[in-house]
């Protein structure tokens, strides 16, 4: 292999598929769960988009969620102080403040249900509404907070896999890297895979993806279209506020301003490179948070050799932004060729009954 390494060019490319190997490899946890909020934001949008509504408003949803869920667990673990139980070290603070989380993405979707369905107001505009008040109030929040010290609420525990699986040669960092983490980044799994079921075989993804191809035609069959949408919408709100969640409650346990840092945006990327699909748009958080992982591995522990020299003579900021100029990338190679529901962002005119 070390002879191979020599050859020019194709030296290179051998060496730089096999560090990529080793970061997937070595880093599998942290990529599946830098993945998570990008994959549950990529589900609320597969609610959305799939119904006919553009929401670009998923950046500012996760981050009132993270603050709102963070600062309840706060208040709940002052007012009940209770041990971590031995279940992902859950505490009353800490699923209250998951529920709080839930039910503040839940609210943000209410309000964008109700300006994109019922006042009809441009769905970008709604989307981008909820941003900038998501983080005004709680970045002034957080500094009122911050004087002040709040005690933190407590995070979960992630599980630790059994040795015989980790163990396991060739396939055993497949276990750690789907077991060895949080409640929350463990059900995005379940959550992709119902929601791909869901969608493609039952009563309700058909209806749904009837309303957002063709909402007239669906009305004319029965399918109420304003309550589906409004359904879908709110429902996407559940996986936002999980996201949030993930945030201060699994992932860390603490709130720092405008701490989702764009990672709302990159979800709607995925959902285009997913083609509006729960899997693909999963597939896509994974490569996604594969890039972010890359980008920390290269600065913390570059590669040695030939490659090690290259990537040493190009500055740290490009590793840091390179999610970022995936994205980038992935949004200009694929917008075009994946065609996203025919009546997305086209508010819906009931018609006349006379």
């Amino acid at each position: 292999m070390d002879v191979l390494f020599t050859i020019p060019v194709i030296g290179i490319l051998l060496q730089l598929i096999v560090f990529l190997v080793d970061v997937v490899t070595r880093n599998g946890s942290i990529i599946l769960a830098l993945a998570t909020p990008l994959a549950l934001g990529a589900m609320c949008g597969v609610m959305n988009e799939r119904s006919g509504v553009v929401n670009i408003g998923i950046e500012g949803m996760m981050l009132a969620s993270a603050f709102a869920g963070w600062f309840a667990a706060s208040l709940v673990g002052q007012a009940m102080p209770a041990d971590p139980s031995p279940i992902f070290g859950a505490t009353p603070a800490i699923m209250i403040g998951v529920l709080v989380a839930i039910a503040t993405g839940v609210a943000a979707s209410v309000v964008h249900a109700w300006l994109s369905i019922s006042v009809k107001a441009d769905q970008i505009i709604s989307g981008t509404i909820i941003n900038i008040v998501a983080f005004g109030v709680t970045g002034y929040l957080n500094l009122l907070l911050s004087q002040h010290s709040p005690p933190t609420g407590g995070k979960f525990v992630p599980f630790t896999p059994p040795a015989f699986l980790t163990d396991i040669p060739v396939v055993g960092w497949v276990f750690q890297m789907f077991l060895a983490q949080g409640p929350i980044t463990m059900s995005v799994i379940v959550i992709v895979v119902v929601l791909q079921v869901l969608l493609l075989r039952s009563r309700w993804g058909l209806r749904t993806r009837a309303v957002g191809e063709h909402p007239k035609a669906a009305e004319t069959v029965g399918i109420d279209v304003i309550r589906l949408r409004y359904r879908n919408v709110i429902l996407g709100g559940v996986f936002a506020g999980l996201g949030g969640a993930w945030f201060t409650l699994d992932f860390g346990n603490s709130f720092q301003a405008g701490m989702t840092n764009g990672r709302g945006f990159i979800a709607l990327a995925a959902l285009i490179f997913g083609r509006w699909h729960p899997v693909g748009a999963f597939v896509a958080a994974l490569l996604f948070a594969s890039a972010e992982s890359l980008g920390r591995a290269i600065r913390t522990t570059p590669p040695t050799g030939d490659l090690g020299a290259i990537l040493g003579g190009i500055p740290e900021h490009v590793f840091a932004a390179l999610p970022y100029l995936l994205t980038i990338v992935v949004l200009a190679g694929v917008v075009g060729r994946s065609v996203p529901p025919a009546a997305v962002g086209r508010p819906y005119e009931r018609e006349a009954t006379t």
